[in-house]
């Protein structure tokens, strides 16, 4: 297996597995959470409600077992679209390529225990790109603004930097754009962060404050603010353990984090568009992958027994250190009881994009060197101290000051 597939396949695995463990925690805190299962929660577990088809009557969504969540099933889906196109994407893509799959294409969804399209699964958030892309007809490039801001976009933003391998600022670039059809504000934000920090994940050697790093030169405004916050707390933890029991990664992140601390509690300023503010997920992930220093284990239990958001963040911290461990660093009997209970080959969608990426990249290449042809030519007559030198002074009439 080459470093490419190796790595695509830990940071896809990684966050299937990472999901899965985090969707039987979610919407919880660390103390329900350990009271539920008299502890850590370091594995598979059953649901914290037996009885949860009747428990949540709006959403009997079987989660625990092993299943995982629409952020699996939103990352494979955007792998589909990198295989139809086989180039890079952009926002109107996700309104040709991905809603359309969406409303249409059949898939296994876990926590439903059912053969249905997508939409049936997705939370409002999500639904809303259907709204605006579907029946709206909204211009795909802003369709995101109005939407409730969250973490919906850079959930599945792990396979645009898997694409651009050791291109962060591409990667940002390219997860900006598709996240404009779905988000707009610190969702928006956050989506490009987390494709740069999976595009240096990628890079052979890197490391997690290599990951970091690069998602603080790149965040801007609440974003940048958050990370950098959470990860100053998280320099000064010696375990996942200690950070939650502590509390020290959600008394960082707070201030920034419009959602309530109940969680389950929606404050009116939730959800709404700011430069001052930052989703919790993703600054929450990248602290467990410093506490982890990269290790996927840690990585991902820590963000499950945090709770609150526990799949995504666990979605894209087991992304993340997939990508720099490669796919030994994720547990093989995890793997195998998620795939079995999920019903899906995990790995599969990394072999896709693998061979999808090589194609890409190899086109990128030409392209850049048309471009650097062309730009030579421009530089042909005379060369660049001809372009320096200074011109003669322009003549004047008439006797004025000049």
């Amino acid at each position: 297996m080459n470093d490419l597939l190796d790595k695509m396949t830990g940071a896809v695995v990684g966050a299937a597995v990472g999901d899965a463990l985090g969707g039987a925690t979610e919407t919880y805190l660390p103390d329900e959470i350990r009271e539920r299962w008299g502890g850590w929660v370091e594995g598979v577990v059953e649901p914290y409600h037996p009885d949860w088809r009747t428990r949540k009557p709006t959403a009997p969504f079987h989660k625990g077992d092993g299943h995982v969540t629409d952020d699996t099933l939103m990352n494979r889906m955007l792998v589909e679209v990198y295989c139809d196109k086989r180039d890079h994407l952009d926002a109107y893509d996700v309104a040709e390529r991905l809603v359309p799959r969406l409303l249409t294409q059949k898939v296994w969804v876990p926590e439903l225990e059912t053969e249905t399209v997508l939409l049936q699964r997705l939370a409002l958030a999500e639904k809303y790109l259907s709204l605006r892309l579907h029946w709206a007809h909204a211009d795909p490039r802003e369709a995101g603004v109005g939407n409730a801001v969250n973490c919906g976009a850079a959930m599945y933003a792990a396979p645009i930097g898997l694409v651009n391998a050791a291109d962060p600022d591409g990667a940002y670039a390219e997860a900006i754009e598709v996240a404009g059809a779905h988000q707009s504000s610190f969702g928006r934000e956050a989506a490009g962060v987390m494709a740069a920090a999976a595009a240096t994940a990628m890079v052979p050697g890197a490391s997690a404050q290599d990951v970091v790093a690069t998602a603080l030169r790149l965040a801007q405004d609440g974003t940048r603010a958050a990370i950098e916050a959470v990860a100053e707390a998280a320099g000064r933890q010696d375990h996942w353990t200690d950070a939650i029991a502590t509390g020290a990664v959600r008394d960082a992140v707070r201030p920034f984090d419009l959602v309530a601390e109940g969680y389950r509690d929606r404050g009116l300023a939730a959800h709404r568009p700011s430069r001052l503010h930052s989703i919790e997920e993703l600054p929450v992930a990248l602290g467990f992958l410093l506490i982890a220093d990269g290790e996927w284990e840690s990585t991902v239990l820590g963000a499950v027994n945090y709770g609150r958001d526990s799949d995504s963040i666990a979605t894209m911290g087991g992304a993340l250190a997939g990508a720099l461990g490669g796919s030994a660093a994720v547990r093989a009997d995890l793997a195998e009881t998620v795939a079995t209970a999920s019903r899906m080959d995990l790995a599969a969608p990394a072999r896709d994009l693998a061979a999808v990426t090589v194609e890409i990249r190899r086109r990128d290449a030409e392209r850049r060197a048309g471009v650097e042809r062309a730009f030579a030519g421009l530089l042909d007559d005379g060369g660049p101290a001809a372009a320096a030198a200074p011109s003669a002074p322009r003549a004047t009439t008439g006797g004025g000051a000049g």
